[in-house]
């Protein structure tokens, strides 16, 4: 699948509902939160490593990093996201049950919606790393804090370092139906004409019954399903596999603009 010649549909006319351009020279506390699913693991394993530069936000991925849980490893991520929910310890309630395989929290964490929109626009700005075994995505991923079943995903973007070239992207997009009933997961893989590595934004508009997910004011895909609830913003970065270097590794976050409607 390719970038397609329609346009996609423009933005409000009003001022985003939130807007970051990472400028620093910290983290804005009252948008973002830098753990990732923090309440299904320990602080030290869930915590973000990242600088700020003139050129954003520069997510890291550390040498000496642990695991986001030993049951996962190999798995080291850093991740920005504009909430969290869970259930007590013990529990199997909190946002993002993305494995079948018994998660429960380790570290309960309070409701916190910084930003959790039912519907609207998201543009993400970034600049996707090319270091060995790293993946950067960004999700809108349910909330879970009134129901399980609000599970659902969409999947902005999933670009793996591996592939990233000098003049074409392999990257993946679309929706993930994870606990949601009334979805059905619908990922492809997309073929972008540039190399990712470089600034480039991506779009999704979700609303009643149809995501429409693009990249560079194009549309890439057009779905006919959406999540009906609240969704966090997740901006993550992944290494996968054994610890090879070169560290850091790396990627940019140039800028994030979101309207709720």
């Amino acid at each position: 699948m390719t970038v397609s010649d329609v346009p996609l549909p423009e933005p409000p006319s009003r001022p985003p509902d939130v807007a970051d351009d990472f400028g620093g020279p910290a983290l804005r506390r009252d948008l973002w939160l830098d753990h990732y699913l923090p309440h299904w693991t320990t602080p030290d394993r869930s915590r973000a490593r990242y600088e700020h530069g003139p050129a954003g936000l520069r997510l890291r991925i550390d040498e000496d990093q642990p695991d986001w849980r030993q049951e996962d490893a190999p798995l080291r991520v850093s991740n920005l996201q504009t909430g969290t929910f869970s259930g007590g310890r013990g529990s199997s309630r909190g946002t993002h049950r993305h494995r079948p395989d018994g998660l429960t929290v380790r570290t309960p964490t309070p409701t916190r919606l910084l930003w959790a929109p039912s519907a609207g626009r998201v543009d993400v700005t970034v600049s996707a790393s090319r270091d060995d075994g790293c993946m950067l995505a960004a999700w809108l991923v349910g909330t879970e804090h009134l129901a399980p079943e609000h599970a659902g995903e969409v999947c902005v973007f999933e670009i793996d370092a591996a592939g990233v070239g000098a003049d074409r992207t392999v990257a993946r997009c679309g929706v993930k139906a994870h606990a949601d009933p009334s979805l059905r997961t619908d990922m492809a893989e997309v073929l972008l004409p540039f190399d990712a590595s470089r600034p480039h934004t991506w779009t999704a508009v979700w609303r009643e019954g149809e995501t429409i997910i693009g990249c560079e004011g194009r549309v890439l895909r057009r779905l006919s399903q959406a999540p009906r609830y609240p969704l966090f913003l997740m901006l993550d970065l992944f290494e996968t596999g054994p610890r090879v270097g070169p560290y850091p590794k790396t990627a940019q976050l140039h800028r994030v603009r979101g309207w709720s409607v």
